[in-house]
């Protein structure tokens, strides 16, 4: 993992990116769970040889913004990711693809809002804007979804997270 270390040792040592320790997201903290998801994508971006920099620094990133998504209109479940690129590319001078990494890390959700009008009736959709241009941005989406996951299990969250666990597998299984 010392090439992991070395790819994201300048972000995850900022005290911006470490203030995020304070911050609760999946009934953890966000610096944790940035570091899960980044180790994640860097892991199957090593095994599907995409752009490993890339995918890792947009992995820990994408999530980059500061309180709670319901502290702000810009921190929105649709509207974080851009807030997060945003503040990654003041930051950390990110690329324009890592930009549209962390943009698009959201479409799982947008996806279940376009056919669950009641998920979070008050933001907009738009599939096309929110889907993943590339495999490195569906590594980092699905990376999100799987520890969003294992964190909402391990934390006892259930609730939403079982409906969109439970969704995907019977989506998975009708393919």
């Amino acid at each position: 993992m010392k090439e992991y270390y070395d790819i994201v040792s300048n972000i995850i040592t900022d005290d911006k990116f470490k203030s995020l320790k304070e911050d609760t997201h999946h009934n953890t903290n966000k610096y944790d769970h940035l570091i899960r998801v980044s180790k994640l994508s860097y892991k199957i971006a090593k095994h599907t040889k995409a752009n490993v920099v890339e995918t890792t620094r947009a992995g820990v990133l994408h999530d980059f913004f500061f309180g709670g998504r319901k502290e702000s209109q810009a921190n929105s479940y649709l509207n974080h990711p851009y807030t997060s690129a945003i503040n990654a590319k003041e930051c950390f001078n990110i690329s324009d693809k890592e930009a549209d990494i962390i943009k698009t890390h959201m479409f799982h959700h947008t996806f279940f809002r376009s056919i669950i009008p009641f998920i979070n009736p008050d933001e907009k959709v738009k599939i096309k804007d929110g889907k993943p241009k590339s495999k490195e941005a569906w590594i980092v989406c699905v990376s999100d979804l799987i520890i969003s996951a294992y964190e909402g299990l391990r934390f006892n969250i259930g609730g939403k997270m079982a409906l969109y666990i439970l969704f995907l597998c019977n989506f998975i299984n009708i393919r």
